[in-house]
C-alpha cells in the first residue's frame, strides 16, 4: 500500500467518549426522561443541547421536523404555516428519541441550539418559510415533557408529578410548573376541550408538548391498573388535547407511537382498541414525519463516531488508491459485475461518504441488516462501528496491519466489544444462537488472542507470498464476511442465502494489484474447503458465473460437525448391516405367500450362501429379498450373483448342481450394482446421524436435539427412497416352450416407482411376462388350456405339485385355493372330472372338496355322455330306428348325411374339401386346445416366410371373429429395426410389456 496516504485512523479523531469507553458507547440509546430529568452522573452528554447539535448529523427531515416546531411556537403571526400536531411513527432505532431531544432544546434553550450547525439550518428554513428570520428566543416558549416509557399509569412519583395521578393531572402539574392553585383549578375537566385550551392559554407563553411512547402507557400500563375510570379519563384527555393543540396559537405537539405495523408489541383486545382510538385521533389531527433517511446513514455514523471531518485530499488520495484494482480486468469480471457492485460507478463519491468505511460494508449495513427485526439500524450500527474504530485504532497505534477503508471483513471478531456489539445488536435472534454464533466465531474465524481459530490459523501458516504484507488477514477476513451475512439467518435481499463467492473474494481485497484475483481464489477455497477449512459450513454448490457458491455459517452446523466426526468411524460392516435391516423392513409379499432374506456372508461365496439357505420350499409362492451386500446385477459385477442364482435355481452344473424341486415358485429382488453405491453413502450418513442424536451434548441440548432429530428423519427417508430404486431386478425361472429348456429370466424397471421390494409390484410385473396369473385370471378354461395331455390321469397331489415346481405352469395368486377353485369350476363346466383310483367320476360340491393332497384322485377328460336307451352318444328326441338296415336304394338319408345336408353340404364329395369350391365343415362340437412350436430362420427361406404369414393371417382372422376364448403365447423374433418399432407400439397399445435388445 502507498504510505503517502494518511491512515483514516490518523486523519479522523475519534470522540473522545468512545476513547475513554475503549469502544463500547453506552449512551447510543438516548433518553428523553434522561435529557430532561437527569442530575449528576445520570445526565447525559447529550442534555447540553451544545454538545447535541455537536453530535446530530442535521438530515434533511430532521430539520424540517425542528423548523416546522420552531415556527408553530416562536413565529408569532405565521404560526399557521407550521403543522401543529407531529406524529413519529418509524420503528425502532429510527432516531426518534433523537429527534424528541432535539425538539425539547429548541424549545427549552433555543439559543444554545440555534447556535449549532443543525439550528442555524432550522433557522434558515424557517426564514424561508415565513420571509423573515426568527426570533432567537422563540418567545420563551415552555415545554411539557410526558416521557411515558417511564410512567406507571395510576401512580405518580412525588418529585416528578407531585399530587397528581392520571395522564391529564400529570399534564397539568408540568403545564403549571407545579403551581398547585393553577392545577387544583382545571383538574376536574379532563375532557372539557374549552378548559384545557384556556389552561394552555393560562401560561401566556408558546407550548411546546412532547409525548414519548404514549403506547407504553395507554396499552398494557392502562391495562395494568385495573382501573376502566381511569383509562377512560386518560383516552378522554388525549382526544380533547389533539383537537386542542390545533386550535390554540403558538402550541405545537410532538408524539411519538410507533406504526402499528411495525410495532409487534402484544396487547389486549381493550389495550388495542385504545390504540386504534388513537391512530385515528392522529391521523385527523396530525402527521406522521420521520427524521432519517437511508442516504444519512453514512453521515449519521461519521458525525456520531469522530469529531472531526477528513480532509478532501484525505479522501481523494484514498479513492485513488482503489482504483487500480477495481478497473482491473480479472477482478471486474469475476468479482465486481459478479456482486453488482453499483458503488463504483460513482467511486470517489461514495468513497467521500462512506469514509472510513468502505462502500460494501456501509450497503452491508443500511441494506440488509436495517431490514432484520429487531435491528434498530442507526443505534446498533454505531455500536458495532465504534467498537470497530477502536479497536482497528489501537491495532494501526501498535504498527500492526490496518485496512485503507474498513470493509465487511474487516470487523475484528477477537475483539469482545466488536463480537458482543454484533451478537446483541438484533441480528441474532435469540440467546442460544447468539450463543452457538460466538463459539463459531472464536472456533471458525479468530479466537480473542488473535491466535487460533480454523481461518486465522490458515493466515499464521501461510507460506510467504508477495502480498502477505499488503494482506495479513485474507483468509480471517473472508471468514468475518461469510459470518456476518450469516448470522442475520434469513434470504438476504435479491441475494439468497449467506454469501456468494464473489463476494466473500471482495471483502479478501486490498488496494494492491499484487494480490490478484487468483490469490482471492485461492485463499477463498482454502477457507471453505470443508476437510482443511470451516467445518460448520452449508456450501449450495454453484452453477457458472450466474449462479456462484454460496456459503452459510450456520448453528446446525455444530450438530453437522459431531456428524462429520462420527461418519469417519463407521465400518462397511456397519453400513451393509443397515441397508440389510432397512430392506427387510421396506420388503412386503403382496401375493406371495412367504418372504424369506437371505443375508450376506463375506467368509463364504454368494454361491454357497445361497446353497445353504433353505429355499426350496414346497407349495409355497414365495419373494427372496437378496442382501446388496453380498449380491447384486449389472457395472461388470453381476457374475458371483449370477452364479449363485443359477446354482439355487437347481440349473447348476456338475458339482454346483443341487436337487431343487421348487425352484419355479422362488421369485428372487436384485439390488443394481450402480443403485447400491448411493445407498452405501446414504447409509452412512443415516448411521452418522443416528449416533448424534444419540450423543449426550445432543441429548442435553433441546435445540441441536430438534436439528438431531429432524436431519436423521431426513436422512432416513432418502436412505429408503434410494434403497427402493436400487432393487429394480426381479428374477426367476422361466420356461416358456413346455418342451424347451429352462432358463433364468430377468426383468428390470428404470422406473423409480418399482421396487422388487414391494411383492405386489412384482407380481403385476410378472403377470405381464406370464410368469403368474393375476388375480381373477385363474379361470376353469385358463386351467385347462395349461394342462397337456400328459396332465390327465395325474393325481392332484401331482398337479398340485407342477403349479409349484413346473416353471411351464404360471403361479397362482392364490395358490391352493385358486386352484382349487379352477378345477372345482372346470368340473361343474364339464370340461374336466376327478375319478378314483378304479376310472370312476368323484362328485365334487364345493372348491373346498377338492382335495389338493389326494394320491388317489385323478384329473381326468370328461367321459362323452351317452344316451341310456340306445347307447348313442347323448342326443335330444327320440332314439332312431336301427332294427333293419336300410335298402341300398332307400331314399331314407342316415343321421350324418341328414346332418350333412342340414349344414349344406349334401351331394358334396368329401374328397374336394382342398378344392376351391370347397365348403368347410363346421364343427359342432366343444372348442380345441392347440399347442405348438417352431423355430425358423427366414432369412434365405421364403417358403417357409410365406407360410407363416398365412399362418398369422389365419390368427388374425380367427381373432377378428372372436373364434379365440384364450391366448397364451411367448414369442422370441428376431426383425429390422423399423419392424420392431411398429411391434413395440402396437404391444404398447395392449399393455403388454416386451424386451427389445440390439443384436
Amino acid at each position: 500500500m502507498t504510505t503517502s496516504v494518511t491512515p483514516w485512523w490518523k486523519a479522523l479523531k475519534i470522540r473522545e467518549e468512545i476513547l475513554n469507553a475503549s469502544g463500547q458507547i453506552d449512551d447510543v440509546q438516548m433518553s428523553l426522561f434522561r435529557a430532561v430529568h437527569g442530575t449528576a452522573t445520570d445526565r447525559p452528554p447529550y442534555a447540553d443541547a451544545a454538545y447535541y447539535g455537536d453530535i446530530t448529523h442535521p438530515t434533511e427531515r430532521l430539520i424540517d421536523l425542528l423548523t416546522e416546531i420552531a415556527v408553530r411556537v416562536g413565529g408569532g403571526d405565521d404560526y399557521l404555516k407550521a403543522r401543529a400536531v407531529t406524529r413519529l411513527d418509524q420503528g425502532m432505532g429510527g432516531g426518534k428519541s433523537h429527534a424528541c431531544i432535539g425538539a425539547f432544546h429548541l424549545a427549552a434553550n433555543p439559543a444554545a441550539l440555534l447556535s449549532t450547525e443543525l439550528g442555524e439550518k432550522v433557522a434558515k428554513r424557517a426564514k424561508a418559510k415565513m420571509g423573515r428570520e426568527l426570533a432567537r428566543d422563540l418567545g420563551g416558549p415552555h415545554v411539557v415533557v410526558l416521557p411515558c416509557d417511564n410512567m406507571t399509569a395510576g401512580a405518580g412519583v412525588q418529585e416528578l408529578d407531585g399530587p397528581a395521578v392520571s395522564l391529564y393531572e400529570r399534564f397539568l402539574w408540568r403545564l403549571f410548573s407545579k403551581d398547585y392553585s393553577l392545577y387544583e383549578r382545571y383538574q376536574p375537566f379532563w375532557s372539557d376541550k374549552h378548559k384545557i385550551a384556556e389552561a394552555i392559554r393560562a401560561v401566556n407563553r408558546p407550548v411546546l408538548i412532547i409525548i414519548d411512547e404514549v403506547l407504553d402507557y395507554i396499552g398494557n400500563g392502562l391495562d395494568g391498573t385495573n382501573k376502566p375510570d381511569l383509562a377512560a379519563q386518560d383516552m378522554a384527555f388525549l382526544r380533547a388535547l389533539l383537537d386542542v393543540v390545533n386550535d390554540v396559537p403558538h402550541v405545537a405537539m410532538l408524539v411519538v407511537m410507533i406504526a402499528s405495523d411495525a410495532d409487534k408489541t402484544a396487547l389486549s383486545p381493550a389495550g388495542k382498541e385504545r390504540r386504534d382510538d388513537l391512530n385515528t385521533l392522529l391521523e385527523r389531527n396530525g402527521l406522521p414525519a420521520t427524521v432519517t433517511e437511508v442516504s444519512d446513514f453514512a453521515d449519521i455514523l461519521r458525525r456520531r463516531l469522530f469529531d472531526t471531518e477528513p480532509a478532501a485530499e484525505v479522501l481523494a488520495a484514498t479513492a485513488r488508491l482503489y482504483e487500480p484494482v477495481l478497473g482491473d480486468n480479472g477482478w471486474s469480471k469475476h468479482v465486481w459485475e459478479q456482486i453488482g457492485a453499483d458503488w463504483r460507478r460513482h467511486w470517489s463519491d461514495e468513497v467521500a461518504a462512506c469514509y472510513p468505511f468502505h462502500p460494501m460494508l456501509v450497503s452491508l449495513a443500511k441494506d440488509e441488516w436495517s431490514r432484520v427485526t429487531g435491528f434498530q439500524r442507526v443505534r446498533s450500527t454505531i455500536r458495532i462501528f465504534a467498537a470497530t474504530v477502536f479497536a482497528l485504532q489501537q491495532r494501526g497505534k501498535a504498527g500492526e496491519w490496518v485496512p485503507a477503508l474498513i470493509g465487511p471483513g474487516d470487523l475484528p471478531l477477537s475483539e469482545s466489544t466488536v463480537r458482543e456489539a454484533l451478537l446483541g445488536s438484533g441480528l441474532v435472534e435469540d440467546d442460544r444462537t447468539i450463543a452457538n454464533y460466538r463459539s463459531l466465531a472464536e472456533i471458525e474465524v479468530v479466537n480473542h488472542e488473535g491466535s487460533s481459530g480454523t481461518a486465522r490459523r490458515q493466515d499464521l501458516e501461510r507460506p510467504e507470498v508477495p502480498w502477505h504484507g499488503d494482506n495479513p488477514r485474507a483468509a480471517e477476513r473472508a471468514a468475518t464476511f461469510i459470518f456476518l451475512v450469516s448470522i442475520v439467518g434469513t434470504l438476504r435481499p435479491g441475494r439468497g442465502r449467506g454469501a456468494s463467492a464473489p463476494e466473500v473474494k471482495a471483502a479478501t481485497s486490498v488496494p494492491d494489484t499484487s494480490y490478484t484475483i487468483t490469490d482471492a481464489d485461492i485463499v477463498v477455497e482454502e477457507v471453505v474447503n470443508q476437510e482443511r477449512g470451516i467445518s460448520a459450513l452449508d456450501i449450495a454448490r454453484g452453477q457458472g458465473n450466474n449462479k456462484p457458491a454460496r456459503y452459510f455459517m450456520s448453528t446446525r452446523l455444530t450438530h453437522q460437525m459431531l456428524v462429520k466426526d462420527i461418519r469417519r468411524t463407521i465400518t462397511e460392516a456397519e453400513r451393509d448391516q443397515v441397508i440389510a435391516d432397512f430392506a427387510q423392513k421396506l420388503a412386503n409379499s403382496g401375493p406371495f405367500r412367504e418372504l424369506k432374506f437371505i443375508p450376506a456372508d463375506a467368509q463364504r461365496t454368494a454361491a454357497d450362501v445361497m446353497a445353504t439357505s433353505g429355499l426350496d420350499m414346497a407349495y409355497t409362492n414365495r419373494l427372496v429379498v437378496l442382501d446388496p451386500a453380498q449380491f447384486s446385477l449389472r457395472n461388470g459385477m453381476e457374475k458371483p450373483t449370477m452364479e449363485a442364482l443359477t446354482v439355487a435355481m437347481g440349473l447348476g452344473q456338475g458339482v454346483q448342481q443341487l436337487p431343487v424341486q421348487w425352484a419355479s415358485s422362488a421369485v428372487y429382488a436384485v439390488a443394481n450394482t450402480q443403485r447400491r453405491s448411493l445407498v452405501r453413502g446414504l447409509a452412512v450418513e443415516y448411521l452418522a446421524r443416528q449416533r448424534a442424536l444419540a450423543a449426550p451434548e445432543v441429548q442435553n441440548d433441546s435445540e441441536l436435539k430438534t436439528i438431531g432429530t429432524k436431519e436423521l428423519a431426513t436422512a432416513k427417508e432418502q436412505l429408503e427412497k434410494a434403497l427402493k430404486r436400487a432393487y429394480q431386478h426381479v428374477v426367476f425361472l422361466a420356461q416358456p416352450d413346455p418342451d424347451g429348456e429352462r432358463y433364468l429370466d430377468e426383468l428390470t424397471y428404470d422406473d423409480d416407482n418399482f421396487t422388487a421390494l414391494n411383492g405386489t409390484a412384482v407380481w403385476k410385473a410378472l403377470a405381464a411376462r406370464d410368469k403368474v396369473f393375476d388375480v381373477g385370471e385363474f379361470t376353469p378354461r385358463a386351467l385347462q388350456h395349461n394342462l397337456r395331455d400328459q396332465d390327465y390321469g395325474k393325481t392332484l397331489s401331482d398337479i398340485r405339485a407342477a403349479f409349484y415346481s413346473a416353471p411351464r405352469l404360471p403361479l397362482l395368486y392364490g395358490g391352493d385355493r385358486d386352484l382349487q377353485q379352477a378345477i372345482h369350476d372346470a368340473v361343474d363346466q364339464g370340461l374336466v372330472s376327478i375319478v378314483d383310483g378304479n376310472g370312476t367320476e368323484v362328485a365334487v360340491t364345493g372348491p373346498g372338496q377338492v382335495n389338493l393332497a389326494s394320491t388317489s384322485l385323478r384329473l381326468s377328460k370328461p367321459k362323452p355322455q351317452v344316451c341310456p336307451t340306445c347307447g348313442e352318444p347323448s342326443h335330444d328326441g327320440s332314439c332312431a330306428d336301427t332294427s333293419e338296415p336300410a335298402a341300398p336304394n332307400d331314399t331314407t338319408q342316415s343321421g350324418a348325411a341328414s346332418a350333412a345336408q342340414t349344414n349344406g353340404v349334401a351331394g358334396q364329395d368329401s374328397g374336394a374339401a382342398g378344392s376351391s369350391d370347397a365348403v368347410p365343415q363346421q364343427s359342432g362340437g366343444k372348442d380345441q386346445k392347440a399347442v405348438f412350436s417352431f423355430t425358423c430362420n427366414l432369412l434365405a427361406d421364403d417358403d417357409t416366410a410365406d407360410g407363416l404369414a398365412a399362418l398369422f393371417r389365419s390368427f388374425f382372422m380367427a381373432l377378428d371373429e372372436r373364434q379365440i376364448s384364450y391366448l397364451q403365447s411367448t414369442f422370441q423374433v428376431v426383425l429390422s429395426a423399423e419392424g420392431a418399432e411398429q411391434i413395440r407400439q402396437r404391444l404398447d397399445e395392449l399393455g403388454i410389456s416386451a424386451t427389445f435388445k440390439e443384436i
